[in-house]
């Protein structure tokens, strides 16, 4: 699975597709086990066209689109984006992979099997089962030498490897050989509950036991591998990545021999498609970032030049009739079916506790009841096709088990109740006013995307019914993240956090209680809101380390409380994720938490 850490890096990357998530980026959510009955009914778990191996031809290529040719495979490195992921999950094992509903299982082509001790005993050890026709490319077989190669290089030990350092691998006290060859026991210095999203993808010894090979840039082959594909050809002429069908596979046979995943920017998909060069194309942010097109001189239709693009000025205001167009454009492409889900990704409104009325968790709180979740959530999803299912969790999106609307715990108080208590009084049924000043607030959002325009217009419509004025301020990806989030440049933000395979571990940073650097500065790290409390963080570090799945849920429902308390964020709606695809091709579409099988993507018979 991709590793989704909370860094700046993967914001930027979010902020890239407009307010969440590459579009091509089919990664699982997290390792909890709650009962079933607490999935949201609305919730939309995935979008893909039915692959019954029987009714898939063999042989043939597909065409894939990508933003990019990656600059790694390995993404673990600081480096990659969602590209190497798509990749990575061809190409190499990965134990786990999650179900539908982001639980993750093994998988057989890899695992005969993997258990933990139980709950209460210690060490905690982890026994690993290899399935044993499982071989990386060069005929050796997957072992305990790739997963120790990987713990280290993991650790954050060294320094020289160029790594986020994923949750739970520092967590790891040794890594031995089990009682067979293809047994692999894993034992841990403390209690890790979700070290099933652990080793996923692996990479074998080759790949890491250096900080030279691990840091290594792709330009070319010469990778070991161990799925049902193998790296065959990079293209940086062509702009093109090769996979063709590998002949050591063990398990089920790739039914397409090659598959090419063709650069291809957002802005030229549809384009694409319409001639045929593409069969598989993430359009998520074709649609989102469709350039609006400023009016023609003649009101004749068909006459004259084309029109040119909107002045930047005009381009968000736009954006939502853009993106409008666009989704109808690819709605129309003969031969091509629009695939969506909602993807694992959650968008939410980051409230900047560190700066003017916002310091105050009165009226963060208030914020927070005067935001119509629904309202905002079925302005953006519902013209893409999608519920407008509103959020209720900072930690859980609402396709997975174990997801619970924790809103009511801001508590009872409506917003005007608690803002007139906090001293911003309403005379004239306009702006609130507190010792002369309005409370005015600016907004922070992606610039050019029409998922933003419609949630700002939402939210600033249902803040002002509250007396809250909000002005939106538009900021591009690459400086979104250093010149406003990190600098604390903003009063409210909006931006979309991974919903990641760890909640304990990896959403921890999102939320931890900013701690004081050496010059007694208090640094929020990855915490933008800039609010935390001693017992949220409790809570983070008891649910990663409990091993039993409902008392782990309870900790991370009880965390989740005490955020909605604390007014740190409003959670709004899990990102959209849009994917054109062919007419024929089987197994693929909008993949919410999964990913591809690739072994069984193909063209229909």
């Amino acid at each position: 699975m991709r590793v989704r850490q909370l860094t700046a890096a993967a914001i930027a990357l979010l902020l890239a597709a407009g307010l969440g998530g590459c579009s091509d980026d089919p990664a699982p959510a997290h390792t909890a086990e709650p009962a079933p009955a607490s999935a949201d009914p609305t919730a939309t778990t995935g979008d893909v066209r039915p692959a019954d191996r029987n009714d898939v031809e063999n042989g043939g290529t597909l065409r894939w689109a990508m933003d990019g040719l990656p600059p790694t495979l390995n993404v673990y490195q600081s480096d990659a984006n969602a590209d190497s992921a798509l990749l990575a999950h061809a190409l190499y094992p990965s134990l786990f992979r999650p179900d539908e509903h982001g639980r993750l299982v093994p998988d057989p082509d890899y695992l005969a099997g993997a258990e933990s001790t139980p709950p209460g005993q210690q060490p905690q050890v982890v026994t690993y089962r290899f399935n044993p026709h499982a071989v990386w490319s060069d005929g050796t077989h997957l072992s305990a030498a790739d997963l120790t190669a990987q713990q280290a290089a993991l650790s954050g030990l060294d320094p020289a490897y160029r790594s986020a350092h994923p949750a739970g691998y520092d967590a790891i006290e040794s890594i031995t050989e089990g009682a067979g060859p293809y047994e692999v026991k894993v034992t841990f210095r403390r209690p890790y509950a979700e070290w099933r999203a652990l080793f996923g993808p692996l990479y074998p010894a080759a790949e890491t036991s250096t900080a030279a090979a691990f840091n290594r840039a792709l330009t070319g082959g010469g990778h070991l591998t161990a799925g049902p594909y193998t790296f065959s050809r990079y293209d940086a002429k062509d702009r093109r990545i090769t996979m063709v069908s590998n002949q050591l596979w063990w398990g089920d046979l790739p039914k397409t021999d090659r598959i090419d995943f063709v650069v291809t920017p957002p802005e030229q998909r549809l384009d694409a498609l319409d001639q045929d060069l593409l069969d598989v194309a993430p359009l998520t942010v074709a649609v989102d970032r469709a350039v609006p097109v400023a009016p023609t001189a003649s009101p004749s239709a068909g006459t004259g030049p084309a029109a040119p693009p909107a002045p930047p000025a005009a381009a968000d205001a736009g954006a939502p009739e853009a993106a409008a167009l666009a989704l109808r454009r690819a709605e129309s492409l003969p031969g091509i079916t629009v695939h969506r889900a909602a993807a694992a990704s959650l968008t939410e409104l980051t409230v900047n506790a560190a700066r003017g009325p916002l310091s105050d968790s009165t009226v963060r709180r208030a914020l927070a009841r005067a935001v119509d979740r629904r309202r905002i959530a079925e302005a953006v999803l519902g013209p893409l096709g999608l519920p407008g299912a509103p959020l209720g969790s900072h930690l859980l999106t609402g396709d997975q088990e174990g997801y619970r609307d924790n809103s009511a715990a801001v508590g009872p108080a409506e917003a005007g109740e608690l803002l007139d208590e906090a001293g911003w009084k309403r005379p004239n049924g306009g702006t609130r006013v507190k010792d002369g000043k309005e409370l005015a607030l600016t907004l922070l959002v992606p610039a050019g995307s029409a998922t933003a325009k419609r949630t700002a217009d939402a939210l600033t419509a249902s803040l002002a019914e509250s007396g809250i004025a909000v002005k939106t301020q538009a900021a591009p990806a690459e400086t979104f993240v250093k010149d406003h989030l990190a600098a604390g440049d903003y009063d409210l933000a909006l931006f979309s956090w991974p919903a990641g395979p760890s909640p304990a571990g990896e959403q921890r940073a999102a939320y931890a209680k900013p701690r004081p650097d050496a010059s007694g500065t208090p640094d929020p790290g990855t915490n933008y809101g800039r609010s935390g409390t001693e017992e949220i963080d409790r809570l983070f570090d008891r649910a990663a380390a409990e091993l039993d799945p409902a008392a782990r849920l309870d900790l991370l429902q009880e965390a989740d409380v005490r955020i909605w308390q604390l007014g740190h964020s409003v959670p709004l709606y899990q990102r959209p994720e849009l994917v054109g695809v062919r007419t024929g091709v089987a197994g693929v579409g909008a993949w919410g938490f999964g990913w591809p099988r690739f072994q069984d993507v193909g063209w229909s018979r």
